[in-house]
């Protein structure tokens, strides 16, 4: 199983930087070892070189001479010096006339061997060598490694006119001088580099990858841990975990979008929470307003049928109350001149005919009027000059109820695109209500106010009664439902108003009612391009 360590990006950082030092290191100290042995071994063939002309420079009289115990004693000098393993001097046949091991003197060396081979493997013994040529490299018997130099001696004038001794004239070579000298001290040289090398090379590593461990810990590894954490913590639910990094590289900027990140998930989960805290009193607000639009629209609907129905029956009925009325209150009068036992009886049966009468006539006269349908003439009218003469015509019943008028209009006239005497009956409806809520014969302040916001134009009429059972709240706007004792109502009124206001695209609501009184609010869409010179042409309109 893999180790876990090594799936931190901080350590595989660390083996791959290791690993490339360590590789050119490596290659490094293999090119440089071999560039000193190949430097070691030419400055140790070259020594040889060096000893092999001393040798032919300094035996050269000894041999134009034949004096061979001068040779032997030059030679076996030379052979003594440090890292001088033998010198031997072969003739043309490979014989041994003269070496430093004085076993081999006389004898004949074999053509095949590595001494030898490099003349005697050609078709023709050369009369001169390449240097690379001359230069061999084997073990001796130790095992130790040793360098040979082969430098042919050649036959010169001195060689072939001399009186000691006779070489013909055609002979190029007469021998061959051959100089073995022992690679201790390079093979030493080189050991105690490649020692030196490789423990400084491991040092090194160890020291880059010290160094670079805590440049990736602090610059690398820590942040990442940090990051590391802050996932984490937001895998754990703390979606406000802010990350601490303050630096402006590709970590600063990832720690800072993963703060951005944070921020939003935690204002989500908090909105989403909200919606789930509150989403029950949503869907109840959402049931709500639905069920106001529903009961709206069956309102309208419960209007339009009974609007057909009204006006047929109110048309069937105004005729036959109108002659009840008037027969009762003729019968009447002529009864009350007249002296008959129990008139007065008789004239007050007929006088409660008659009040009967009137009362149903003027729920007639209330009927034709919900049922009046037809959309009107729609023209732009000041709502504060329509309520002006809606007050003026209640005036009378204001002066006789004792109720104070109280008017609050902004100085800001409105236009509405209306039908201004259906808006006229409307107000006259609601006016006469609040009036009717007051308690008699003590009175008290009806205030009508005039206000708009950026779509619609307000009118709020407010009484001093005793408010709305809230039982009876959702049934104010509906025909011929009252709240008024003694039958002294006939529930059309505010229905009236509800379907001219409707009609108008508008509203009615009751907007406040308590044991201190009632505020029914009225809206109309406000018309927006009016000018001011239109104003006082319709409000003459009105007037006339």
């Amino acid at each position: 199983m893999r180790p876990k360590f090594l799936n931190k990006v901080s350590i595989k950082l660390i083996l791959i930087i290791s690993s490339v030092i360590l590789l050119n290191l490596s290659v490094y100290t293999y090119y440089t070892i071999s560039d000193l042995k190949q430097e070691l071994t030419d400055i140790n063939s070259q020594n040889a070189f060096n000893i092999s002309d001393i040798i032919k420079k300094s035996t050269r009289y000894g041999m134009l001479l034949n004096r061979k115990e001068d040779i032997y004693q030059i030679i076996n000098t030379i052979g003594t010096e440090t890292g001088v393993a033998r010198i031997r001097i072969y003739n043309k046949q490979g014989k041994i006339n003269f070496s430093t091991d004085s076993s081999e003197v006389g004898k004949t060396v074999n053509t095949n061997d590595a001494s030898c081979s490099i003349c005697h493997s050609k078709a023709k013994l050369p009369s001169s060598l390449e240097p690379k040529e001359m230069i061999r490299e084997f073990r001796n018997g130790d095992g130790k490694r040793v360098l040979g130099l082969i430098n042919p001696i050649k036959n010169e004038k001195d060689c072939y006119t001399g009186s000691c001794h006779f070489h013909e004239q055609d002979k190029e070579i007469l021998g061959v001088l051959d100089v073995m000298v022992t690679t201790e001290k390079i093979d030493a040289i080189v050991e105690a580099n490649i020692r030196n090398i490789l423990s400084n090379a491991v040092i090194l590593t160890l020291l880059i990858s010290v160094l670079t461990s805590i440049f990736i810990g602090i610059i690398v590894n820590k942040p990442l841990q940090d990051i590391s954490v802050g996932i984490e913590e937001i895998a754990k639910g703390n979606l406000n975990y802010l990350i601490d990094i303050k630096s402006k590289d590709e970590l600063g900027h990832m720690a800072a979008e993963f703060n951005v990140m944070s921020h939003k998930l935690d204002a989500a989960y908090k909105e989403i929470k909200d919606w789930n805290d509150t989403l029950n009193l949503k869907v109840k607000e959402k049931n709500e307003e639905l069920k106001k639009i529903y009961e709206q629209i069956t309102q309208i609907e419960k209007l339009a049928s009974l609007g057909t129905l009204s006006a047929t029956v109110a048309h069937e009925l105004n005729n036959p109350l109108e002659g009840i009325l008037t027969y009762s209150k003729l019968i009447a009068k002529k009864i009350s001149k007249q002296d008959i036992p129990g008139n007065a009886k008789i004239v007050e049966f007929l006088n409660l005919i008659a009040d009967e009468s009137a009362r149903c006539g003027k729920i007639v006269k209330d009927l034709l009027l919900f049922s009046k349908q037809g959309k009107g003439e729609y023209t732009l009218y000041s709502i504060r000059t329509i309520l002006d003469r809606s007050l003026v015509i209640i005036n009378h019943h204001i002066d006789i109820n004792n109720i104070v008028l109280q008017e609050d209009f902004v100085d800001t006239d409105f236009q509405v695109l209306c039908d201004y005497q259906k808006i006229e009956q409307a107000f006259i409806a609601v006016l006469m209500n609040a009036i009717e809520a007051m308690p008699l014969p003590e009175g008290g302040k009806l205030n009508v106010a005039l206000a708009s916001d950026t779509e619609n134009v307000i009118v709020r009429i407010t009484d001093d009664g005793k408010g709305i059972p809230e039982k009876d709240l959702p049934h104010i706007f509906e025909p011929f439902y009252s709240t008024k004792s003694g039958n002294k109502g006939t529930g059309l009124g505010l229905a009236v108003a509800y379907g001219i206001i409707i009609q108008h695209k508008g509203s009615i609501s009751v907007e406040d009612t308590s044991i201190k009184g009632t505020t029914f609010k009225i809206t109309l869409p406000l018309n927006k391009n009016n000018e001011q010179h239109d104003d006082d042409h319709k409000s003459e309109n009105i007037s006339s």
